[in-house]
């Protein structure tokens, strides 16, 4: 009886994908508005009606035709970042030290509260008061220009009349729809932020302006001449301009002040015309802001305070053991589903194998299971009055799942224990797992960034044997993959669009993308200014000059010692060698003018009033380096409060020249 449901679903959705096709990417529809909105109901009422009837294609989760060429690409001036997440008052206790530590500075801090909108992020150009240019968020970097779909909501004005307006300036807002206006549209729609992002897409303004979206205006990205003083002075001349602000918004100075603001609009979050998951918190000083700026994809001067978890209690049926692109392995308990804040949670993780035998968590057991916003599931405790004595405690396994390898765990010298995780000793593409996992970063947002391509796909490649090593990405045969069910020859030749579209990579993404431990989005940056560009990093490499990278501010012996280990596995070696020859691979871009240009330091001792990170911004900003060892490389050795008399006697030896804090600060005059 399943078997037939589903095959009679499958059916439709292909129907559905056809027409929808046909209706929005060729506007040549075939059937009538009225069929084709019939096909729609008839596909979402099988939903309804069967839970396990699931779909990405189905006309619940997407709106339109997903096109892949039709928007012209953005580059934002300024990256819109996402903000990194509170769920408790620990956690906005650290938000603020770290704030403090990176100012090196005891100040009373007071913060611009605003509600998180659960919508669609959108960037406004104005040039000289005229809305020149809307986009999307897109992956942060780069958007897509939706000007004339933005220009169909109403809350966005076309002209400012001010005439104080900057010459130019990018705001920044969120898209969405209000519960009342999704009511009259929730049958073709999967939730209010689905509508609103498909709706933004469109091909067509008028299909976009049938959609009552709204926009609250709530930031700046880049500003010609920014003369306000605080983030709260900034939303008051939004408001004047004539842009819908959040009626919530307010100042407040303390974390206690945040956490008690939280607890009591959490209470009231359901009684707003509109759908929010959390509160945010920015830093009101603007000057702040700028000093604190922003890690990889994150501002420093910003975090999002979600909500509180939502929990439910179910059964462990399998606890099974992922195996990570480092080789961690990871227990995940198989759970009887269970719906936690109206998503259905099938699969929970349980950490490491530490974790386990400290809850003594064993299949069987019921186990309470919280999910907080965006942080995977996991195993808060298990109800040990409703355990068998029948069940066996878990064994963690030795040997790899995946390719049977020995796994360990890794002693750390700085804690003087073992790592609490479990790791595969296989570093190349022999173990199955680490090598699918390997493709998947390699093809992420942050590295080569291949749309269409998403883990999903690069799974099913992988079992039909089409791809073993990344570089098999870019030698796929389009024909077979349009022969393949739920593809076509349109998707199979949007995915070649983006595959040949993803061989133009900057250096430092291209390092992050080979997925060596320990080296991130951060480290990846400082190697790639160290090495400036692919020739360069490759004689690097082959020169067997990586231990030099010790003496590079930002990487330690635990970055040297992965690419040592990484770069010691000959696959790894041809990988690197073939990408190269494949992709176009862009010279880091390093600062050329500035007063410190060719200038190197070092720092030992505290300084005062100012951070390690906020002087090695000023000076990377001004074309200097930073070094982290004394060698005759070094031009200025900076000397704060208690010195490393080592370090000191090492300058004057070789001499270098010794600076105070205050004779490096006069450089910049």
């Amino acid at each position: 009886m399943n078997k037939e449901i589903e095959k009679i679903y499958k059916r439709k959705i292909k129907e559905f994908q056809k027409h929808n096709k046909l209706y929005y990417d060729k506007s040549a529809p075939a059937i009538s508005d009225k069929e084709f909105d019939e096909l729609k109901a008839n596909i979402i009422n099988l939903e309804k009606k069967y839970s396990f009837l699931r779909s990405v294609k189905s006309p619940s989760y997407s709106v339109g035709f997903k096109p892949s060429k039709n928007f012209e690409k953005f580059k934002h001036k300024v990256q819109m970042l996402s903000l990194s997440n509170a769920f408790d008052k620990e956690d906005l206790i650290n938000f603020e030290k770290k704030i403090l530590n990176y100012l090196n500075e005891k100040i009373a801090l007071e913060y611009s509260v605003e509600p998180k909108i659960d919508g669609i992020s959108a960037s406004l150009t104005y040039l000289n008061g005229n809305l020149t240019y809307g986009v999307s968020r897109g992956d942060g970097s780069e958007g897509e220009l939706i000007t004339n779909n933005l220009k169909t909501i109403k809350d966005i004005p076309h002209k400012i009349l001010d005439k104080n307006i900057p010459k130019e300036i990018e705001i920044r807002g969120e898209v969405f729809i209000e519960k009342k206006d999704f009511e009259k549209i929730k049958d073709n729609f999967a939730n209010p932020r689905n509508a609103a992002s498909g709706s933004l897409r469109q091909k067509d303004p008028k299909e976009t302006s049938k959609i009552p979206l709204k926009f609250i205006a709530y930031t700046f990205g880049f500003i010609s001449e920014n003369k306000f003083k605080n983030q709260s002075d900034f939303l008051n001349k939004l408001k004047s301009w004539g842009f819908l602000t959040s009626d919530y918004n307010k100042v407040i100075k303390t974390t206690d002040e945040l956490f008690i603001f939280h607890e009591q609009f959490e209470k009231k979050r359901f009684d707003l015309n509109y759908d929010i998951d959390g509160l945010v918190y920015k830093v009101n000083s603007l000057q702040l802001q700028k000093r604190l700026g922003f890690t990889s994809n994150a501002p420093r001067w910003a975090i999002a305070h979600k909500f509180s978890a939502d929990h439910a209690y179910s059964e462990i049926l399998n606890i099974d053991i992922q195996v990570g692109r480092t080789g961690a392995l990871t227990p995940v308990a198989k759970v009887k589903p269970v719906n936690i804040g109206g998503v259905v949670v099938s699969n929970a993780t349980l950490h490491n194998e530490d974790e386990i035998i400290r809850k003594d968590i064993r299949i069987g057991d019921t186990v309470k299971i919280e999910r907080a916003g965006d942080v995977i599931p996991h195993v808060l405790e298990v109800d040990l009055k409703k355990r068998k004595k029948t069940q066996n405690k878990f064994i963690f396994p030795t040997i790899c799942p995946s390719c049977g390898s020995k796994t360990e765990k890794e002693f750390n010298k700085i804690t003087k224990k073992f790592d609490a995780v479990r790791r595969c000793t296989n570093d190349g593409y022999t173990c199955n797992k680490i090598a699918i996992e390997k493709i998947k970063h390699f093809i992420s947002k942050d590295a080569i960034n291949i749309d269409g391509l998403g883990k999903k796909v690069i799974e099913k490649f992988w079992d039909l044997k089409f791809i073993k090593l990344p570089q098999d990405i870019y030698n796929l045969d389009y024909q077979k993959i349009s022969s393949l069910d739920g593809w076509g020859s349109q998707s199979a030749s949007n995915l070649k669009f983006s595959i040949e579209n993803s061989k133009k990579v900057t250096l430092d993404k291209f390092i992050f993308s080979l997925g060596i431990r320990h080296i991130g989005i951060e480290n990846a940056k400082i190697i790639a200014d160290f090495t400036k560009n692919i020739k360069s990093f490759l004689n690097f490499l082959k020169k067997d000059k990586i231990k030099e990278l010790i003496n590079i501010d930002g990487i330690g012996e635990t970055q040297v010692k992965s690419l040592e280990k990484f770069f010691q596995n000959k696959t790894n070696i041809k990988v690197v060698e073939k990408l190269s020859e494949i992709l176009s691979v862009k010279d880091r871009e390093v600062k050329s003018k500035g007063k410190l240009k060719n200038v190197s330091f070092m720092f030992t001792g505290k300084l005062q009033n100012i951070s390690r990170a906020e002087a090695k911004s000023l000076i990377e900003e001004n074309a200097g380096s930073i070094v982290s060892s004394v060698t005759k490389k070094l031009d200025y050795l900076v000397t704060g409060e208690k010195p490393t008399n080592r370090k000191v006697e090492q300058a004057k030896n070789l001499g270098i020249k010794i600076l105070t804090q205050k004779e490096w600060s006069d450089l910049f005059n």
